[in-house]
């Protein structure tokens, strides 16, 4: 059974879940910039559910310069092993079909906003 909140993130806000490889090329090749959410277990870790507030208030704040999408636990250990982002949960970015990095675990607002406009303003890397 899905956590409440993150299934707030695919049902009231209408972020994709994706459950499949191919499900997570469409998203992230897709032109712009794009926000993996990485839940991880959220009945093992606490953090998952703050993440899952935290995050559409962060789309707010950068005034929709990303779209996002939930990771389904199906893909989410191989999309972890592909970026090295390891920890969960997690915001992983991409632009334009290419990794830019990621924000394990829950931080304090000030750190999401500067680490976020960071990755915004980087190149994506091969």
């Amino acid at each position: 059974m899905t956590h409440p909140l993150i299934a707030r993130l695919t049902d009231a806000l209408g972020w994709p879940r994706l459950a499949s490889h191919a499900d997570l090329r469409a998203f992230t090749e897709a032109p712009g910039d794009h926000v993996l959410f990485v839940p991880g277990d959220p009945k093992r870790n606490l953090e998952t559910a703050d993440v899952a507030v935290i995050l559409p208030e962060l789309v707010q704040a950068f005034q929709g310069r990303f779209d996002c999408a939930v990771v389904d636990d199906a893909i989410e250990a191989g999309l972890r092993d592909m970026t090295g982002v390891l920890k969960t949960p997690s915001l992983i970015f991409y632009r334009d079909g290419a990794f830019v990095g990621g924000i394990p675990r829950v931080r304090d607002w000030d750190d999401y906003m500067t680490r976020i406009a960071q990755l915004l303003a980087l190149q994506p890397t091969a």
